[in-house]
């Protein structure tokens, strides 16, 4: 949460008007500084016509700027994890609450940072005491009192938070970028960020989640392969059992594949109709079946038919014989006529019945042959059939053989693959973190190599067209200097520079700022902080160098003794007009302008 933005007003000294010339007195005029609460942000409005000059140590106004209205992405979510930092973690990039990374940081009337989120939950239930007031011994009512309403959006601190270079917290992604990009594009869609499936609770990696859904989870949905309608896994047995398309098996001709719904009672004609043809075919191989069982038998059924024929024969000889001798012997002439009527009807009738039982025991003989023979072609071709399918089947269990045998290579080399793939993201990651670190440490050193340690330093900003441009498009509004000392244990402090103005002077002039930082022997320094600064943009012909000076303002917190790594700045929103290195100039040569700044130290 923040406090209602601090506000300096600062009446020019002699020594502005001894400066520039040209500058009309200044009575009246009235400086409005807007400081959000980040330590190193500042912006200063001015009200009136001109400015020259900054803080006279005998007057001050505070008043208060509007901040901007939060974006529809604030509130909604608690800070950053703290393992998203490619870099060391500095406490005042941490809510207050809840100890995590500052996400749309507000600042209270404090001075204390929270994550939107945190602060909105913190006073929903009313007012609340500051807990990191009172944990650093600072509280002091009301500025302490956290309510709602009270903060305001600490733009400068999240621009700070949201330009740090970032990874990915998730283990096994190489992700890396600032904590903007990591909010915008990267948060909640990373492959390997762990997830809960809805349905069975397990446990997995986002980009696992597609296979679990399809073939892992036993709460999954699957669409019957029959009648396509969705059913859980756990009740697929129920399923089959009323499924009106689950195949079924027809009870009159054993044909598979007949959906359930078929084979009703109201279908079974259809299917009848449908299938004749089937069901005479299978008619016809029972028939043939009982035919070769009657062919079996039939030798011997003639045989024994062709010996009765042959007693048959005999007996009939032996009536026509007795039949011939009771004719010739005439004591009975009738009976005799119907011996020899009954002769002639019974004679003819055993020849003919004979002859064609013979040609039939000869066809049947011949047609039994014939099935013989086909019989023992059909057993040599079953025999050749059987030696080949034993053939198949030996070589199709060694083709089962080989193919397990490099399935079980094939998942030995993926697992040998993801060892190592894994080994080969964890050295990626630990080079880019030693990168970082590299770049971390030369910023340093050129930090250090940068530094001053007797109150005076010259801060030369290169490539002025294109940091003016990237401050115009709002990329990049701000620049920090590096830090100088008053002496090897003085104060430090640093200069901050907007290259398109900021609050009254945005669009218009180059606005300049003075910042007093933490430093390591604050505790045996006077607070506070009481010597006169000058700001100077060097002319480089060494003609007319434009200069602004003041006296701090002892009762502004911005010259206290640093509770975190900056003091809120102040200086000169109207330091420079822009139209003035818009032309010919001699402060810009070869894309490069110099910035002085000299500490007075008279005292220490």
């Amino acid at each position: 949460m923040i406090t209602s933005p601090q506000v300096q007003s600062i009446e020019p000294s002699p020594l502005h008007r001894s400066v520039l010339p040209d500058a009309p007195a200044l009575s009246g005029l009235h400086l409005q500084l807007s400081l959000p609460s980040h330590s190193n942000a500042c912006s200063m409005h001015v009200s009136g016509r001109r400015r020259y000059g900054l803080v006279n140590i005998s007057r001050g106004i505070m008043a208060a700027q509007e901040p901007s209205p939060p974006s529809s992405l604030e509130g909604n979510k608690p800070g950053f994890p703290k393992k998203i930092l490619a870099n060391n973690l500095e406490d005042k990039h941490l809510c207050n609450s809840c100890q995590k990374i500052l996400r749309r940081p507000l600042q209270a009337q404090c001075g204390h940072r929270f994550c939107s989120f945190c602060f909105n939950k913190l006073v929903s239930s009313g007012p609340q005491k500051c807990s990191a007031c009172i944990k650093e011994d600072l509280f002091e009512e009301p500025t302490s009192i956290l309510k709602p309403g009270g903060a305001f959006p600490d733009n400068a601190a999240r621009r700070e938070v949201e330009a740090l270079a970032a990874v990915c917290p998730n283990e096994g992604c190489t992700w890396t970028g600032t904590v903007r990009e990591f909010e915008a594009s990267h948060e909640g869609n990373c492959d390997f960020m762990i997830i809960m499936c809805p349905s069975c609770k397990e446990l997995m990696r986002a980009n696992e989640q597609e296979r679990h859904n399809e073939r892992e989870c036993p709460e999954r949905t699957l669409n019957c392969k029959y009648c396509k309608e969705p059913f859980l896994l756990k009740n697929i047995k129920a399923h089959d059992e009323i499924c009106p398309k689950y195949p079924m098996i027809c009870e009159g001709c054993a044909k598979k594949k007949i959906p359930r719904e078929k084979v009703e009672k109201e279908k079974i004609h259809d299917h009848e109709r449908q299938c004749s043809y089937e069901h005479l075919n299978l008619l016809l191989h029972f028939i043939m079946g009982i035919k070769v069982s009657l062919e079996s038998l039939q030798p011997q059924t003639l045989e024994v038919a062709s010996q009765k024929l042959q007693v048959l024969h005999q007996s009939l000889r032996e009536l026509e014989l007795k039949m011939s001798q009771l004719g010739g012997g005439g004591p009975a002439p009738v009976q005799g006529a119907c011996a020899l009527t009954l002769a002639t009807s019974f004679t003819p009738l055993p020849s003919a019945m004979g002859a064609a039982l013979e040609l039939q025991l000869q066809s049947e003989k011949t047609k039994v042959a014939e099935l013989s023979r086909r019989c023992q072609e059909l057993e040599l071709k079953v025999n050749t059939f059987e030696n080949i399918v034993c053939v198949l089947n030996r070589e199709m269990e060694r083709s089962c053989t080989t193919m397990e045998a490099y399935n079980r290579q094939h998942r030995l080399d993926q697992d040998k693959i993801e060892i190592l793939s894994n080994k080969v993201r964890q050295l990626e990651r630990t080079v880019s973190l030693r990168d970082l670190s590299i770049v971390e440490m030369e910023g340093k050193m050129r930090e250090m190599s940068a530094a001053t340690y007797d109150g005076v330093f010259i801060w030369k900003i290169s490539d002025f067209t294109k940091k003016r441009q990237d401050a115009v498009a709002g990329r990049a509004p701000a620049m920090f200097s590096p830090a100088f000392y008053t002496s090897k244990y003085g104060y430090k402090m640093c200069l901050r520079i907007y290259l398109n103005g900021d609050g009254t002077g945005r669009g218009t002039h180059l606005s300049l700022f003075f910042v007093v930082m933490r430093g390591h022997s604050d505790a045996l320094l006077k607070w506070p902080f009481n010597q006169k600064v000058t700001l100077m943009l060097l002319d480089q012909n060494n003609r007319e160098h434009i200069i602004d000076a003041f006296r701090p303002d002892i009762s502004s917190s911005s010259f206290q003794r640093p509770v975190s790594d900056m003091n809120i700045a102040s200086g000169c929103p109207l330091f420079c007009p822009l139209s003035k290195l818009d032309s010919k100039n001699s402060y810009i040569r070869d894309d490069t302008i110099f910035i002085k700044a000299i500490v007075d130290l008279t005292g220490l």
